[in-house]
């Protein structure tokens, strides 16, 4: 049985390229913070010290991995994370908000990649050790517009557009399967209005 954490609360924030679930996972921490709340940030991959070097490798190393070879190295940066930096946090009776999870890794490289989506499953399961989010956020907004909005200069971003349709594709395909710990936003409205939807969502999560 997927396992979720006693204490504290995971929510992962995920989306495609240029979404604003970066920007908005820090608002989110401030505004809880001020509410005297123990809050934890995190993101993936590069999050300890063996991540950051894997997200050197992952994301702008000279050589360019197949997509298992791709698959294995985001798996080994989530054991990692998940060993040092989230069941500790959760184990404090932190909100943990992690920039991106396992919803990546299903969107990017089975959707994206097309590695096949059961054996992903399974892998990722054991790297997690079968820890999963009370709460996944989607930050939804059209690819194009999301590519025009984006700042980063790695791999993914250099992907073309097709690429980027097909992990968005993947993304909802995982919200419709599990509606009850998803919650898609619609990213293209006022920052204002997207803060008050992720705040609304990650209150009913911790039941407050």
């Amino acid at each position: 049985m997927p396992r979720v954490p006693d204490i504290g609360r995971l929510i992962a924030f995920e989306g495609t390229e240029g979404a604003g679930k970066s920007s908005q996972l820090h608002r989110a921490a401030e505004t809880l913070r001020g509410e005297g709340r123990r809050v934890a940030i995190t993101a993936e991959p590069g999050s300890t010290a063996l991540g950051r070097q894997l997200r050197e490798l992952l994301l702008h190393g000279d050589a360019t991995p197949v997509p298992l070879a791709e698959l294995f190295l985001y798996l080994a940066d989530r054991a990692q994370h998940v060993a040092e930096v989230i069941e500790p946090a959760l184990a404090e009776g932190s909100i943990v908000l992690t920039d991106r999870f396992s919803a990546s890794t299903l969107a990017y490289q089975g959707y994206g990649r097309g590695l096949d989506l059961v054996s992903i499953t399974r892998a990722d399961a054991w790297a997690r050790t079968d820890l999963q989010p009370h709460l996944t956020l989607l930050f939804d907004v059209p690819v194009r517009v999301g590519l025009q909005r984006a700042r980063g200069h790695d791999r993914f971003h250099a992907e073309v557009e097709a690429f980027h349709e097909r992990v968005r594709q993947g993304f909802h395909a995982q919200a419709a399967a599990d509606p009850d710990a998803w919650q898609v936003i619609d990213a293209t409205l006022p920052e204002a209005a997207v803060q008050g939807q992720v705040l609304a969502a990650i209150r009913t999560c911790i039941g407050s």
